[in-house]
C-alpha cells in the first residue's frame, strides 16, 4: 500500500530557515550594474521592498513566519510525503524511495510558498503593483493567486515560447487578475528593439525579466519580484525541506539521497537547504541537482559574475553561468530555461556540498511517464527531472546491491501541461 505521511497545521514551520547562518564561507557580494562594486540596499530599493533586502542580506538563521502568510500558508501546507511504493516495486531496488508532493498548492506548485511571502511584503511597504517574468508559468500564476490575495495588482511577461506552449497557464493567471504578455512584447522599450531584430524569437527568462524591471523602475509604485535565484526567494521555500525532515522522523528514516529538478534554484535549494548541516557535520547525504542538458547552467556552465538579465538591469551575481545572451532551446521544462543559478546553490557545487547532473528531455519523459502510470500523479515537466534521477539512483542501489533513502521533491503537477507528454 502507499504509505502518505501528513502533518497537522499546528506542526507547519513558523520560521523560515536562512543557510547563510551555517555555510563555512560567505558568498560573494552582488554588483551594482552601474559601478561593478557592491551594491548597496539603498540600490536595491528601486526594485525591491525593504523587509525583502534586509532578508536578501540577513545572516540570522531563523526568520519568523508572518502571521497573514501562514493563515495563506495553512489551505494547503503541510503538504505530503508520499513513499513511491509502486515505482520501487517496479524498479525492483533495495532503496526506498520519497516525494515530497508540493502539486496541491493553489496554483499547483511550490512557487506559491515565495508568492504569497513576497505579496505580503510589498503590501505592508506600501506596493501598488508587482511586475515579474515567468517561464513556464507557475511562478507568474503563483504571484497572481498572492496578489490577489493581498490586493496588489501583478503584471507578468511570459516567454514566449511558453506563452505560445502552455495557454492554460495564462489562462490561471487571469482568474486571479493578473495581466500577461508573451515576452519579447511591445511594452518596453528593450522588448520593442528585439522584436525588430526578429519578431518570431522564443524568448528567454533573462529577457523577461529586463522587461519586468524595465516597468519597475519608471514606476515608483511599483516593485519588481523574482521566482527563484534571490536568497530571500530560496529563504521562503525552505518550508518544503523543514517538512521534509519531520515528515522522515515520524517514519523514523534518514535520508542519504535528497534531489530536486534545477532552474533558477528555487525548489532544489527550498528542499535541500535544511539538509546542508546535516552534510556539514559529516552525516552521509548526497544532494543533486537535476537541471536539463539543454540549459546545463551547473554542469557546463562558468562560475563567475554574470547578470540575471539579459539587457545588464540586474545586479552582476557571482554564480554558474551559461552566459546572459543564452537562449536555451524550446524545450518543454520551460521553468528550466534560465542562463544562471542562485549564487547560494552555485556555491554549494564550487564547494563540493552538492552535486549537479544533467538529462536529455526524451528519457525524463520516459520517467515521467512511467511515474504518472505508476503513482497516479502527472508531474510538471520541470519536476520529471527530479524523478528521472531518482530513478537512477534507485535502479544504482539495485546494481550494487545496497540500501538507500532518496527522497525528491515533486515541485508540481503537469495538469496544465498535458500537450507535452503527446508522442
Amino acid at each position: 500500500m502507499r504509505v502518505r505521511v501528513d502533518l497537522k497545521v499546528e506542526d507547519m514551520p513558523r520560521h523560515w530557515y536562512n543557510v547563510l547562518a551555517d555555510l563555512p564561507f560567505k558568498l560573494d557580494p552582488p554588483l551594482d550594474p552601474k559601478t561593478k562594486q557592491p551594491i548597496s540596499p539603498q540600490a536595491l530599493s528601486a526594485i525591491f521592498p525593504e523587509p525583502l533586502i534586509e532578508q536578501e542580506v540577513s545572516e540570522q538563521r531563523e526568520i519568523p513566519i508572518p502571521e497573514p502568510v501562514l493563515k495563506e500558508y495553512a489551505v494547503y501546507r503541510p503538504t505530503p510525503l508520499y513513499r513511491a511504493t509502486y515505482l520501487e516495486e517496479y524498479l525492483q531496488t533495495p532503496a526506498r524511495i520519497y516525494y515530497k508532493y508540493e502539486g496541491v498548492s493553489p496554483t499547483g506548485s511550490h512557487k506559491t510558498n515565495t508568492a504569497l511571502a513576497q505579496a505580503y511584503y510589498n503590501k505592508i511597504s506600501g506596493t501598488r503593483r508587482l511586475v515579474t517574468e515567468t517561464g513556464a508559468g507557475q511562478w507568474g500564476s503563483a504571484l497572481c493567486y498572492a496578489g490577489a490575495k493581498f490586493g496588489l495588482t501583478v503584471n507578468v511577461f511570459m516567454v514566449r515560447i511558453s506563452y505560445e506552449q502552455k495557454p492554460m497557464r495564462k489562462y490561471l493567471m487571469r482568474l486571479f487578475g493578473g495581466d500577461v504578455v508573451p515576452s519579447p512584447s511591445d511594452r518596453t522599450n528593450f522588448g520593442r528593439s528585439l522584436l525588430e531584430k526578429n519578431g518570431e524569437m522564443p524568448g528567454s527568462l533573462g529577457i523577461a525579466i529586463s522587461e519586468a524591471i524595465e516597468v519597475a523602475l519608471s514606476d515608483p509604485s511599483t516593485k519588481y519580484s523574482l521566482g527563484s535565484v534571490l536568497n530571500h526567494v530560496l529563504l521562503h521555500q525552505t518550508v518544503i525541506g523543514l517538512e521534509i525532515k519531520k515528515q522522515l522522523q515520524l517514519l523514523n528514516e534518514t535520508p542519504t539521497i535528497v534531489l530536486g529538478c534545477h532552474g533558477g534554484g528555487s525548489n532544489f535549494a527550498g528542499t535541500i537547504l535544511p539538509f546542508i548541516p546535516d552534510k556539514l557535520s559529516g552525516k552521509n547525504i548526497r544532494l543533486i541537482a537535476c537541471e536539463p542538458t539543454a540549459c546545463p547552467s551547473l554542469t557546463k556552465g562558468r562560475f563567475e559574475y554574470d547578470y540575471g538579465d539579459t539587457a545588464g538591469l540586474t545586479p552582476l551575481l557571482k554564480m554558474y553561468t551559461l552566459g546572459k545572451d543564452f537562449i536555451p532551446p524550446k524545450i518543454h521544462a520551460g521553468g528550466l530555461r534560465y542562463h544562471g543559478a542562485a549564487p547560494i546553490v552555485s556555491r554549494l557545487v564550487k564547494e563540493g556540498l552538492v552535486e549537479a547532473v544533467a538529462f536529455d528531455q526524451e528519457e525524463v519523459f520516459d520517467s515521467a511517464r512511467l511515474f504518472a502510470k505508476l503513482e497516479g500523479i502527472v508531474p510538471a515537466p520541470e519536476s520529471s527531472y527530479a524523478i528521472n534521477g531518482a530513478i537512477r539512483e534507485a535502479l544504482r542501489a539495485k546494481e550494487e546491491k545496497r540500501e538507500e533513502v532518496i527522497v525528491f521533491n515533486l515541485s508540481g503537477h503537469g495538469l496544465f501541461d498535458l500537450s507535452a507528454y503527446v508522442s
